[in-house]
Formats: structure tokens, sequence, C-alpha cells
């Protein structure tokens, strides 16, 4: 296939527009003779003249005409794309879609939500709560928050959190009713509620710490939940002990619905990190998002990290 001269063409379309090659040359930001070379070349690529030179004024052949006639709201078309393209990037409006897990939006987004939002009008986030491992380009998300150990090198990390907090929990009902355990494989005993890994499709481990080094212990199921929604409801129910993120059950610790159990034990969780393919880095929605959390994150860093 043969291809257009693009180059040849916008030189062209300059000349006529500008009505003359010096013109044509200062709006390019090229020298005249650059002009007139490419305007040799474009006439030879096309192996008919195209304009009538003269001292005073340029004049179209016929040829001229029919490739301006053609090429100049094609020309013009292309040069919106390019502005709208360039606009969606540089925009501080629109809609920003981020796959995360609940546990991810209350440890790091609800915190700063009400300051993102008011400080950004125009931007609506379009948040998307999965617990399995999203594709995110494929599912057209700007980006995502998740466990820095399962981050894909291919993509961009920002680091949002300090190592994160997990906890053993059950309601107090429960516990009056079954005893407290005092050291993990006490857990072998009891009623455990157990999260499935959506994607993987298997039940997450229970990993706790005992002298400095990490055990699993793998306890006797009654209830399993894809969702860490179904694992705190199923708990405060009474019905077994649940893990989950400290943060994603603060409120019914306080309230008195849920109690922590086998706290000396508890291994910490990688941070929550932000990522998003290098691709997107130019889009100013996302990187006023960023900045957001980054701010927020060092304002507390002197405390969490």
């Amino acid at each position: 296939m043969d291809r257009p001269p693009v180059y040849g063409i916008e030189v062209f379309l300059a000349i006529i527009r500008e009505g003359s090659m010096r013109a044509a040359a200062k709006t390019l930001g090229v020298g005249a003779p650059a002009v007139s070379l490419q305007l040799k070349a474009l006439e030879e690529k096309m192996g008919v003249g195209l304009i009538f030179r003269t001292t005073r004024s340029i004049e179209l052949t016929e040829a001229g005409r029919v490739l301006f006639n053609a090429a100049g709201p094609a020309y013009r078309d292309m040069a919106y794309a390019v502005k709208k393209t360039r606009e969606v990037g540089k925009s501080t409006t629109g809609t920003l879609r981020i796959s995360l897990s609940r546990g991810a939006y209350i440890t790091v987004i609800a915190p700063l939500l009400e300051k993102f939002q008011s400080d950004n009008p125009g931007i609506c986030l379009d948040l998307s709560f999965n617990e399995g491992l999203t594709d995110i380009i494929r599912e057209r998300f700007h980006a995502g928050v998740r466990l820095g150990d399962l981050l894909s090198p291919e993509m961009v990390a920002v680091r949002l959190t300090p190592p994160l907090t997990p906890a053993f929990s059950a309601a107090p009902s429960y516990l009056v009713r079954h005893g407290r355990p005092g050291h993990p494989r006490e857990l072998l005993q009891h009623r455990c509620i157990r999260y499935k890994l959506p994607t993987a499709n298997k039940i997450a481990d229970w990993h706790f710490t005992e002298d400095g080094q990490d055990k699993i212990i793998d306890p006797p199921t009654r209830l399993i939940f894809d969702n860490m929604i179904g694992v705190i409801q199923a708990a405060r129910e009474g019905h077994g002990i649940g893990w989950s993120l400290r943060a994603t059950m603060e409120d019914h610790l306080e309230s008195g619905d849920l109690e922590t159990v086998l706290d000396p034990y508890v291994r910490k969780l990688p941070p929550f990190y932000l990522y998003y393919p290098e691709q997107n880095k130019r889009i100013e929605c996302l990187r006023l998002f960023i900045d957001c959390l980054v701010s927020y994150r060092d304002q507390h860093a002197k405390n969490s990290f």
C-alpha cells in the first residue's frame, strides 16, 4: 500500500492557508527553504504539479485544487482529533475508574474522599469493588488498589499505607459458648469462617507469627465466602471466628459486635499500593487523585509508617 506523504500534505495546506511559503514556514516553525523542498518532494511523489509559483502570489493547479479540497477537511478532522485526545490527558474533569477491594476503600479512599471531591468537583470517581485480581487494562480501569505482593512488575506503583494489620475476630456470644482461643492451634477446635480468593478459587491461608516465624494453620471450615463482607457479617452473627483487615471491622469492634482474638500472633500484610499502566501517567485526573492520596499518606506517615 502506498503510504500518503502526510507531512508534505501538511506543508502544502499551510502554504495555501497562509498565502506564501515564507508565512507557511513561520507557522510550521521551519525555514523557508525546507518548505520549498517539502513541496517539491510532494509534487514528485504525486507525479503532478500542485502550485503555480510567481514572485507575487501562488495559485493552485487543477491537481492542487483536487488535493486541497479533499485533504483540507480531512486534515482539519485529524487536527481536531489530536486536540481532543490531548484534552483527555490534560482535563481536570471526567470520570476516573478505580478497581479496589472493600478493605482498600475503607483503609485508603474513605478517609480522604470528602476532601478529594471538594477539591476536584469536576472529577467523578467510579469505584468498583472487586476482591479478585482484576486486569485493569482489559477492564478499562484507569488504576487499581492492591496489596504490594500482588502487583505486576509492568505497573507503576505508589505505596499508600504502612504494612496492614489483620485480625481474627468473633462475636462475644460465640466466645461465651465456645471459649476464647489462646493459641492458633486451638482454632482446630473452633468453627472458622474462611475467605475464598475469587480469582484463584482457593481458600486463603491463615497465617500467624510465633517466635519471629511465619506459620500457616488450616482449621476446619464451616462457612466460606468470596468477599470479606460475608466473613465479617457471619462473625457478627456468632457463626464462628473470621479473619479480615482490622480496618474493615473497626466500627464493629468499637460497638462491641466483634472482639479480636489471638492478637499476639497476627502477621502483618504488605501495604496497599495504587497501581496503573505507564500509559496512564499523563492523565491529569489520575495525577490529582494520586496527589491527594500521597498527601494524606505523608500527613499520617509520622505515626504509621
